[in-house]
């Protein structure tokens, strides 16, 4: 089984609000064994038009671990309270091996 990463760019809108769902989130994220790999930090442009001011990337053990996690009533509590304080993109990608 491959391991799998949720990977979310995020613009913040309303950082006082988005406050409340990073604390939720975190809850989320352990409930659900998330390895947190990045959350935040600085974001430096290499190559091409991609510039996100804030990425995060979570390790699951697979796929379906990480979509319980985006599934879960924990995170769900996190969504709701993040509506009107972000834009989120986010995608579940298959590791290798």
């Amino acid at each position: 089984m491959s391991s799998a990463y949720i990977i979310a760019h995020v613009t913040v809108t309303n950082p006082e609000q988005y406050e409340e769902y990073k604390k939720l989130s975190t809850i989320a994220m352990k409930t659900h064994g998330a390895e947190v790999c990045i959350r935040g930090g600085k974001v430096e442009v290499l190559e091409g038009d991609w510039a996100p001011t804030r990425v995060v990337m979570l390790k699951f053990p697979s796929v379906e671990q990480a979509k319980v996690f985006y599934n879960s009533v924990e995170y769900d509590a996190a969504r709701k309270a993040r509506e009107g304080a972000a834009v989120m993109r986010m995608i579940v990608v298959e590791g290798a091996g």
